[in-house]
């Protein structure tokens, strides 16, 4: 069992330490494995005025590198080939994002670094076409521990919907871990005009249905204050919630 939580956007050294602290130990208390996240830039934001990065990458690193030092197993993602080699030595998983998942030669780069690869199954895909991504990895490092991350589906405009029944296929039939993203699930891709919109409990909601269900891996996005969080604020959940949300997946699980 695992959970890779942290904020959207990646903020501050102090501020992701105490993250991480934080749900490093509702996950061991819990008997999860935690991985922090953080994203260095946000490159999929809905209008130009957003915010895509608030550190400079030079510094990114090295603080992911001090995150690793103080004990945090650490994942982010990439968005073009040339970020991969940069960022693999201080993270232990690089992430694929949802809309760059049958982007070939950035899967291939990152599937040859010896990392683990958490990849963000498409809004726009099916679950039976994962097997093409995982075969893209397999094809040029058939050693590469794979992930594969379920966010929700396109349901018409602005909105996304979770096909549980998808998931059990996922799970069913291909050798992977499958993780459920429960904040970009309950989110609204571009529903508030210059920015996405969402329901913070929604994603518990899912969170706990998901659990039922059997997932035992789960991503999610929390903040202190994700009210002004430069980035998916409406559907992170509040970091102080994040024991409770832990605690029943934890009893769900187990059920």
């Amino acid at each position: 069992m695992r959970i890779i939580a942290g904020p959207c956007l990646y903020e501050s050294f102090t501020q992701s330490l105490n993250i991480a602290d934080h749900c490093s130990r509702v996950c061991s208390k819990y008997g999860f494995e935690y991985y922090f996240k953080a994203s260095y830039d946000k490159a999929n934001r809905s209008s130009y005025k957003s915010i895509r990065s608030e550190i400079d990458f030079k510094d990114f690193r090295l603080n992911f590198a001090d995150m690793q030092y103080q004990g945090h197993k650490t994942l982010t993602d990439v968005h073009d080939v040339s970020q991969v080699s940069k960022i693999s030595d201080v993270v232990n998983v690089i992430q694929i994002p949802a809309f760059l998942c049958r982007q070939t030669d950035l899967i291939e780069e990152a599937a040859e670094c010896s990392k683990i690869l958490n990849i963000k199954k498409g809004q726009f895909l099916a679950p039976w076409d994962i097997g093409n991504i995982i075969d893209k990895v397999r094809n040029v490092n058939p050693n590469c521990e794979v992930w594969i991350t379920e966010r929700g589906t396109s349901f018409g405009y602005n909105r996304l919907v979770v096909d549980f029944t998808g998931m059990q296929y996922i799970m069913d039939n291909y050798d992977v871990p499958l993780i459920f993203d429960a904040t970009h699930s309950a989110q609204q891709p571009g529903g508030e005009g210059t920015k996405s919109g969402g329901n913070r409990e929604y994603a518990k909601s899912l969170a706990y249905a998901a659990a039922g269900m059997g997932v035992q891996n789960f991503f999610m996005e929390v903040h202190p204050d994700p009210d002004n969080a430069p980035s998916d604020g409406p559907n992170m959940i509040r970091l102080e919630d994040f024991e409770e949300v832990t605690h029943r997946i934890s009893k769900l699980i187990r059920s």
